[in-house]
């Protein structure tokens, strides 16, 4: 992927996260073959979500699983 594609993917899901509610919920990554490679849950998604887009992120392992992501969806739910 060149630099170019790859900004273009962030900013793909940094819009998404942007559109996200600050409610509880669960969110869901895919990779480039929609794939889900990741789920977790969150008492307010676009807090937590946004977190794995942040520059300072230093878990090896988290840089990784944000590399590999194209996507997101989530769910809302009550609690």
């Amino acid at each position: 992927m060149t630099r170019e594609e790859n900004e273009k993917r962030l900013a793909h899901l940094k819009n998404i996260v942007l559109s996200m509610p600050e409610q509880p919920g669960s969110y869901q990554f895919y990779d480039e073959d929609k794939t889900i490679i990741y789920v977790g849950k969150a008492k307010k998604l676009k807090s937590r979500v946004s977190t794995y887009f942040h520059k300072e992120v230093d878990r090896y392992k988290t840089k990784v699983l944000v590399s590999k992501i194209h996507d997101i969806t989530y769910t809302v739910v009550n609690t």
